[in-house]
């Protein structure tokens, strides 16, 4: 008996009395045949959310089982490419329909007559276990692809074919399992997306993700395996500030996924990548690149199954033993989805009508981060970074305060700071890092012993201006004795000179943490000689007349990243300038 559809609201169809499907399962819908997953069994009705959009789709219309859950297919060609949620190349789509997608367009993930050129690692007689790479091949000019054994397969090689050009299609070789089968392996095999790939255990984190942005780095630093957010209201830079890390951290891969994001902030993610050369290689950033668009317009349910089509691509080349970042724009979106779903099933809703369970969905995507043993005995690690739309900036929204309890890192943008043209519009006083405990031993021997230290003071003084901001703020600056005068001007200094970055000055849009260091050594040393100034009694007005203070905001611009020698003179032009101001005023 064909089993058919019996109802349909919004991407929601359900077939009557049937007993075909499994829990997860991938089907296929109606006579064009569009993806969806069974999301709800019981003796009376299967549930499935479908991917694509169901205008058309008509009651008593074929519903068909794969046998399988939905899955992603994992093999070279990946690095490079533009997908959509449910891993469909978005320029083979373009190429033979045009700019929209059509309903039930079936398109294979990757392209299966596309000759590799393969080296084989084994040969007959060896004996492989799942994660064990047999086959290597360049995917692109700077990263090796490492085909693995499937995870579940384990047994003696048989046959191995001989290195050359090979297809996606063509037996690599073939395995004995235990039983006495034979299973083929090729260069592509596919993951279910919400299942975590397997590793042989996870490693203890302890190497930040150098990002090049000081308020990052120095301040807030993320670590490599770690998960961290970026939260902030519409216009504060959200994907501006994902789109720097994307391109400056020292990931080996990047993969970005344009969760529910306006299409034409995907078309200048697609435009900047496509452009940007690679700092690490020098070759195209798109060579080490995967993008995922699932702009607002396409069907909701693809929306809420992209992350995870997303953190599997980032698992399956952790498992080659590479450092992947995954920034994701934005979880709010999803979160959305997922209560436009909820709703359609008509669920329990919970908070602001959010699902009772997204709390542990959240924590099942951010727990997908981590440093890891692979099966194969390399090391790789995620880094997932999400990105937080709360509406009216509201932190307090249920989205932002459960993906707090999940990520060690907080990147609060504030949205007076980005109207003030503060970029990056972090804001220091709520905004945290978890990972300094983890992370300093890494700074203090590949920095230097002072670094941990010297941040230290930085937010201390940030802090305390924070505070004295206040008393300003009722009863004016006049009244504060010079020495708190001074905390005010060099707080401002930290601010606008080491906060603040210009993403399209050369030697501002990154900055490596030598130069991060040599600018903390020497606005905490005006600090200190201000601070002996005021304390022999020389006015902080006569010290604001030297121009240090502007001198110093300025020298991100004016000091070279690869000339860090040149901090010398600010040392030299503080102590002329106190000796000047001891001689007039002392006299």
């Amino acid at each position: 008996m064909t089993d058919v559809i019996y109802s349909i609201n919004g991407p929601v169809v359900t077939v009557r009395d049937t007993k075909s499907f499994e829990m997860a399962e991938m089907v296929y819908v109606g006579v064009k045949r569009l993806v969806g997953e069974v999301i709800g069994v019981t003796d009376r009705a299967t549930t499935i959310q479908v991917y694509e959009v169901t205008t058309g789709l008509r009651v008593g219309e074929p519903v068909t089982g794969s046998g399988s859950p939905l899955s992603a297919l994992l093999g070279p060609g990946i690095l490079g490419n533009i997908f959509d949620g449910i891993e469909r190349p978005l320029g083979d789509i373009a190429r033979r329909t045009g700019a929209f997608i059509p309903a039930g367009i079936s398109v294979d993930s990757l392209d299966f007559d596309k000759p590799w050129q393969v080296t084989l690692t084994v040969k007959p007689g060896d004996r492989v276990k799942g994660g064990d790479i047999f086959a290597t091949c360049p995917e692109t000019s700077v990263i090796t692809h490492k085909s693995m054994v499937p995870p579940d397969v384990a047994g003696e090689v048989v046959f191995a074919a001989a290195d050359g050009a090979h297809t996606l299609r063509d037996a690599l070789c073939r395995v004995k399992l235990a039983d006495g089968s034979e299973r083929e392996l090729t260069l592509a095999q596919r993951w279910p997306i919400r299942r975590p790939r397997p590793a042989a255990q996870r490693e203890p984190i302890g190497r930040p993700l150098i990002t090049g942005q000081r308020v990052i780095d120095t301040l807030f630093p993320i670590a490599k395996g770690g998960a961290a957010a970026i939260p902030g209201g519409f216009g504060t830079g959200k994907t501006m500030t994902q789109h720097q890390l994307a391109k400056w951290c020292d990931a080996d891969i990047i993969v970005y996924v344009g969760c529910g994001e306006r299409g034409n902030e995907m078309t200048q993610v697609l435009e900047e990548f496509g452009e940007l050369v690679d700092p690490k290689s020098g070759k195209p950033m798109t060579e080490r690149t995967v993008l995922i668009a699932n702009t607002s317009n396409m069907p909701v349910a693809a929306r809420e199954a992209s992350i995870y089509t997303g953190v599997t691509l980032a698992e399956y080349y952790r498992d080659m033993g590479y450092d992947v970042a995954m920034m994701a724009d934005s979880t709010s979106r999803w979160a959305e989805a997922l209560r436009e779903i909820s709703g359609r099933l008509e669920e329990m809703p919970a908070e602001e009508g959010f699902p009772a369970y997204l709390p542990s969905r959240l924590a099942e995507f951010y727990e997908r981060a981590g440093c890891t043993e692979n099966l194969n005995g390399s090391s790789g690690s995620v880094t997932l970074i999400g990105a937080v739309s709360p509406q009216g900036s509201d932190f307090s929204e249920p989205v932002t305060q459960n993906t707090k309890r999940f990520v060690r890192c907080f990147l609060a943008l504030d949205k007076a700071l980005a109207y003030a043209r503060h970029y990056p519009a972090i804001n220091w006083t709520i905004s945290y890092s978890e990972y300094y405990e983890d992370l300093d031993p890494w700074y203090i021997k590949n920095v230097g012993p002072e670094f941990c230290a010297l941040r230290g003071r930085l937010l201390s003084l940030l802090s305390e201006e924070s505070k004295l901001m206040e008393i300003v703020k009722l009863i004016g600056s006049d009244v504060l004795p010079d020495s708190q005068k001074l905390t005010i001007e060099i707080a401002r200094a930290i601010r606008t000179g080491f906060l603040q970055q210009n993403a399209f000055h050369k030697d501002d849009t990154y900055v490596p943490l030598v130069k991060q260091m040599k600018m903390m050594e020497v606005i905490l040393y005006l600090q200190k000689t201000g601070a002996a100034l005021v304390a022999e009694g020389i006015p902080m007005r006569a010290l604001l007349e030297t121009g240090l203070f502007e001198r110093l905001v300025k020298m991100k611009y004016d000091v070279p990243n690869d000339r860090p020698e040149l901090f010398q003179g600010y040392y030299t032009e503080i102590d002329d300038a106190a000796k000047r101001l001891r001689a007039e005023h002392i006299a």
